[in-house]
């Protein structure tokens, strides 16, 4: 609710921020560099205190109940935060004991652990020895330990292959399933949020400028596009123009293009429409907007990802093998 956070007295990280998230959603937080993305983040896990506003997990204040908070949610941060000079399995142990897990609790909690991110087979091996796939679930199973209500999790597959970050979010959606956890993610990966994201929000100069579902905000970002191609270019399409459906009809040579909303629900309608004229057709595309599109429009730039994911991929592969 409007937070607030002003660094050094000038720069305003954050400037009247205020979302709602639902218990077992997957909120997507999408933003340019220095939109104030992880610096949300930090404030919801309570790692910094807002300048202004407040925030409210489960009914706790992040400010004045942050203990409790920390009880009910857990972070796994862009950074390494495993150890890798030692194995696994040592270092869920570290972290069951820093959570104050004990007895057979831990024991349980640990092995649980492994099942869930399909680790069992490398549990007595060290960490430097591991892909980077593998060291992103066990940093994910450590987060999973305490079982929490609202897991936060800053870029998680950033800088692994198309199939360790396939594997990486079947097993936060399975975890999800089980738990009924609420996962709060921001990603460079567009593909990731279309397929996982239940709502999306998206930052821009510490603002939430919009939020929505995917196809919500593809849907207010443009309309849809049918392109049909057909073997009579001089036949007369204006009576398109008359169908409550479409927005605007566009011509050139054999092509014909209709903006719409909805282009599915509208594909049944105009095929009926161009039989019934006598129209005959060689192929029909349909052209949808994307959530880049959605990101240009909103964030007023485009989603520039491949940098950053190289440099991260090149990091943590210099971290694994210290």
């Amino acid at each position: 609710k409007n937070l607030v956070k002003v660094y050094d007295g000038k720069v305003r990280a954050l400037d009247g921020v205020s979302l709602t998230v639902q218990t077992g959603q997957a909120f997507a937080l999408l933003g340019p560099n220095g939109a104030g993305k992880t610096t949300l983040m930090r404030i919801l896990t309570t790692q910094i205190k807002p300048t202004h506003g407040d925030a409210y997990i489960y009914g706790y204040s992040i400010e004045r109940q942050s203990s409790q908070v920390r009880k009910l949610i857990s972070y796994v941060p862009q950074e390494m935060s495993v150890w890798t000079d030692i194995t696994v399995y040592e270092n869920l142990l570290i972290y069951a004991k820093l959570f104050g897990l004990s007895g057979k609790d831990r024991n349980r909690a640990i092995e649980r652990a492994l099942e869930d991110m399909e680790l069992r087979e490398v549990r007595d091996d060290l960490v430097n020895t591991l892909s980077g796939g593998m060291i992103r679930r066990l940093e994910i199973a450590c987060a999973m330990l305490i079982e929490p209500k609202v897991m936060f999790l800053d870029e998680p597959t950033i800088g692994l292959d198309p199939v360790a970050r396939k594997r990486v979010w079947e097993k936060l959606k399975q975890f999800r399933d089980n738990s009924g956890v609420t996962i709060f993610f921001n990603t460079h990966y567009m593909d990731e949020v279309d397929m996982y994201a239940d709502r999306v929000a998206i930052i821009n100069k510490g603002r939430i400028v919009v939020s929505g579902t995917c196809e919500e905000l593809k849907r207010s970002v443009a309309a849809e596009a049918v392109l049909v191609q057909t073997e009579n270019p001089h036949a007369n399409y204006n009576l398109l123009k008359h169908v409550p459906a479409v927005r605007e009809v566009y011509t050139e040579g054999d092509e014909i293009k209709i903006l719409v909303d909805d282009a599915e629900a509208f594909l049944p309608v105009l095929l009926d429409i161009l039989r019934k004229a006598g129209v005959r057709i060689r192929r029909v595309s349909v052209s949808k907007p994307t959530l880049d599109d959605v990101f240009l429009k909103y964030a007023g730039t485009k989603f520039e990802s491949a940098d950053r994911i190289s440099d991260v991929r090149q990091t943590r592969k210099m971290l694994s093998r210290m």
